[in-house]
């Protein structure tokens, strides 16, 4: 499995966003491309966050259950569900949200596998460097996937 912390990774990574445009049309769910972007970069947030978010419920009791899943080989299925934190309905500007998205990897990327949040992920709890690399990576490439790109 691929990590976000290779920089061979990183730099697919870096050359997909860039192949992204105003114009690219899913092949499957509701998001346009900008709030795909918008989407992507709350998901960043949680490894980057120096605070402590609370836990749901609902991810003490199920979590555990599917967490590997966020970073093993098989590929995620197409419309899976997402937290109701992480949905976006509003429309937004794709430059800016592009833009965003790409200081937020950077961020990821270069403040490294020592410098990630040690605080649980709300839904699925604890996570090592290691699995955040992975999970991180393996979100990216399933809504890129959903992009073509």
């Amino acid at each position: 499995m691929k990590s976000l912390f290779d920089t061979s990774t990183y730099n697919e990574v870096i050359m997909r966003l860039n192949n992204l445009t105003p114009q690219s049309q899913r092949k499957w769910g509701k998001m346009d491309v900008a709030q795909m972007l918008a989407h992507s970069i709350e998901a960043f947030k949680v490894p980057l966050s120096k605070k402590k978010l609370p836990r749901v419920f609902i991810g003490r009791l199920l979590g555990w259950i599917i967490k590997s899943k966020l970073y093993n080989d098989i590929p995620w299925k197409q419309n899976l569900p997402t937290s109701p934190a992480f949905i976006i309905k509003d429309q937004r500007i794709f430059e800016t949200e592009k833009k965003k998205l790409y200081e937020l990897i950077e961020a990821f990327y270069t403040t490294g596998p020592d410098g990630i949040s040690k605080h649980p992920h709300p839904f699925f709890g604890s996570f090592t460097s290691d699995q955040w690399g992975k999970s991180m990576y393996k979100h990216l490439d399933h809504h890129f996937q959903q992009f073509g790109v």
